[in-house]
């Protein structure tokens, strides 16, 4: 039942986080970047605690896994909006 539970709430949230983002203007997209890369620094705390609070096994690797792919997710997300900013800076031989 908890599996059901977890699952439910995981498809939830993917069809929402899909459903939101494909909704935001583009003028939008640099500021919710700077957001989304706040709540990943979030979860990879969290991604920490899990992979650190464990005894071992399967639970210490999904931890390990979750700490790298949300280290990814904020390097990414800041290199793209550091991208997105430069474009609208002015050069200085103009």
């Amino acid at each position: 039942m908890e599996l059901i539970l977890l699952l439910f709430a995981f498809t939830l949230a993917a069809f929402l986080g899909f459903e939101l983002i494909s909704k935001v203007p583009s003028q939008l997209h640099t500021p919710l970047m700077s957001g989304s890369n706040a709540i990943s620094g979030i979860t990879v705390v969290a991604a920490l605690i899990a992979a650190g609070g464990t005894e071992g096994g399967i639970s210490k690797w999904l931890g390990v896994a979750a700490l790298v792919l949300a280290t990814v997710n904020v390097v990414g997300g800041y290199m793209v909006t550091d991208r997105m900013l430069s474009m609208f800076k002015t050069k200085k031989g103009d």
